[in-house]
């Protein structure tokens, strides 16, 4: 029996532990997704957007950017009623809002894949923590993507969400080192994890 994270104890955690918390993301669409997820998920718990997570790829299109960035009134109102997702007016326009900056960012680095993984220089920050308490909720990596976004125009990317963000999608590796998972992320060798960003990639 494997030794896991101790907040990965239901079915639906297990999975997500086991198969994508922590793995490198460097997919444009993906990260979106979970900018998007990470931000609905502001004061409420992960599993309960979990829960959500198909009928939010359902409600937004498959999280497709380009569409999201066209919403208009009639749209909200209807994402307003859907009981498959968090039904927030602030958090519907939030995602809207932050599909246009998405796609800004992607027209002036590439991708949104080379901004972001910039504050982690390009590589996962691996971490040894004996516990789950040890873990932060925030660090000055996540200040200072925090800072960066809501420069750009992004909402609900509070220090604390952008850091559970750049749990999910690989940036660091939190989880504890008895772990097996913990372990696994490290011994994989994939292309994406060894890649130099460009030269244009830069803070500030």
């Amino acid at each position: 029996m494997h030794a896991r994270c101790a907040w990965a104890t239901t079915e639906l955690m297990i999975r997500y532990h086991d198969d994508e918390w922590g793995v490198p993301v460097h997919e444009d669409g993906l990260l979106f997704e979970f900018l998007i997820l990470e931000g609905a998920q502001a004061g409420l718990s992960w599993e309960t957007i979990l829960k959500k997570r198909e009928a939010y790829r359902e409600a937004f299109d498959g999280f497709d950017a380009e569409t999201i960035a066209k919403y208009g009134q009639r749209k909200v109102r209807r994402l307003l009623t859907n009981p498959g997702i968090v039904r927030n007016r602030l958090k519907i326009a939030a995602a809207i809002r932050n599909a246009k900056a998405f796609l800004a960012i992607q027209e002036e680095f590439g991708s949104f894949d080379a901004y972001i993984w910039r504050f982690v220089d390009g590589r996962p920050k691996v971490n040894a923590w004996r516990s789950s308490k040890q873990v932060p909720a925030l660090t000055p990596q996540s200040d200072g993507m925090s800072k960066q976004l809501k420069k750009r125009g992004f909402k609900f990317v509070g220090s604390t969400i952008c850091y559970a963000f750049m749990q999910a999608v690989g940036m660091v590796n939190d989880h504890t080192v008895q772990c097996f998972r913990h372990g696994e992320l490290l011994r994989e060798t994939r292309p994406a994890r060894e890649r130099r960003l460009p030269s244009f990639v830069t803070q500030g």
